[in-house]
Parts: structure tokens; C-alpha cells; sequence
């Protein structure tokens, strides 16, 4: 009986899922999703070439997988925000700017969760579909706590901080900047 894997090194993962993902989320920190194939996943998490397809259908698996593990990350860092806020003004302020900073510190994981090719605006996945819910819900429940109007008050915080985010990923202007336009505009728009 063979009791060595057929990866490169001969060590066998016990959780080869999580392997795959956690190799891929670490390419995903140095590059944009589409250079990344299934081939390089499998050298980083290192194992055999043809492992990734046991894990993943096709490349397009392993996109969806980038974008539902980057808007885990991104719903978690905005609960964080908002959780951690003193009062719902600053919960709005603090969750837009975790919205932004994850934008920033975290470009290609933000990318792929918009990425229509991926992501598929009305359609998402079994998994991406409570995460959406629950970033709109979070960012809805602090818009109307603040008192904003529940649904154009929440276009309006995800927006901004959505726009903020993508032009300051972009190199347009810096995260301090950003976080201040953001704080600024927000307090514009709530009632006093």
C-alpha cells in the first residue's frame, strides 16, 4: 500500500480544501485574480498539478471561491466597525471607513467579490448570497439607526464608501484622505 501523496514533496494534506484555499487566498494578496490559474494554487499549496480539480470544477470555481472568501473578510471587518462604534453616527462613519480601508489594504480580494464575470449581479452563489445580504443588512441597520431613510440612505453609504474605496485602491488620492472625505460626507448626510 502507497502511503505517500503524489505531490512534489510527498507530504499529504489532510484538509486539502483548506490547502487550495489558503494558497490561493495568499496568491490572491500579490496578484489580481484573473493571473492566477489553477496550476500556480497547486505549487503553492504543494501538491500535485491535478489536485485543485478534486476542490475546484474549473478556474471559474476558483474564482468564486476568491470572491466569497474576500467578502467574508470584507463583511467581517465592517461588523467589526460597526460593532465596535460608541454611537450610530460613528457606526456608519466606522463602518464605511472599514469598507474603504479593506478596498485599500486588500485590492484583488476587493476586486474579484465586484467582479460581474464572477459574482454575477442577481445571481450569486449559495455562499456569496448571505454574505451580500448580510454587508447590505449591516451597512441598512447603521444607515437607519442614524437616521438615514433604509434604502436610499444605504445606496448612499455603500456608494461613497464603495467609490471611495475603488478610487483610493486606484492610487487616486490616499487612504487618510479617503477615510476623511468619507467621514465628512457621511456627517453631511446625517440628520442632526
Amino acid at each position: 500500500m502507497l502511503l505517500v501523496s503524489s505531490s512534489r514533496s510527498g507530504y499529504h494534506h489532510g484538509d486539502l480544501a483548506h490547502a487550495l484555499e489558503a494558497a490561493a487566498m495568499q496568491l490572491l494578496a500579490e496578484k489580481p485574480a484573473g493571473e492566477i490559474s489553477l496550476r500556480e494554487v497547486a505549487r503553492a499549496a504543494d501538491v500535485s498539478h491535478n489536485a485543485p480539480y478534486h476542490h475546484f470544477s474549473d478556474r471559474r470555481g476558483l474564482l468564486k471561491v476568491l470572491a466569497e472568501r474576500s467578502m467574508a473578510d470584507l463583511v467581517a471587518a465592517v461588523r467589526e466597525a460597526i460593532e465596535g462604534a460608541g454611537d450610530p453616527r460613528a457606526a456608519v462613519i466606522e463602518g464605511g471607513g472599514a469598507y474603504i480601508r479593506y478596498a485599500v489594504e486588500h485590492p484583488h480580494g476587493f476586486d474579484v467579490i465586484y467582479d460581474p464575470t464572477v459574482c454575477i449581479p442577481g445571481e450569486p452563489s449559495e455562499t456569496m448570497a448571505p454574505l451580500i445580504d448580510e454587508l447590505e443588512e449591516l451597512l441598512s441597520e447603521a444607515s437607519v439607526a442614524a437616521g438615514l431613510d433604509g434604502d436610499t440612505g444605504v445606496i448612499g453609504v455603500w456608494g461613497l464608501a464603495h467609490g471611495l474605496g475603488t478610487l483610493c485602491a486606484a492610487g487616486h488620492f490616499t487612504l487618510d484622505a479617503a477615510l476623511a472625505a468619507s467621514a465628512d460626507a457621511l456627517t453631511r448626510m446625517l440628520p442632526r
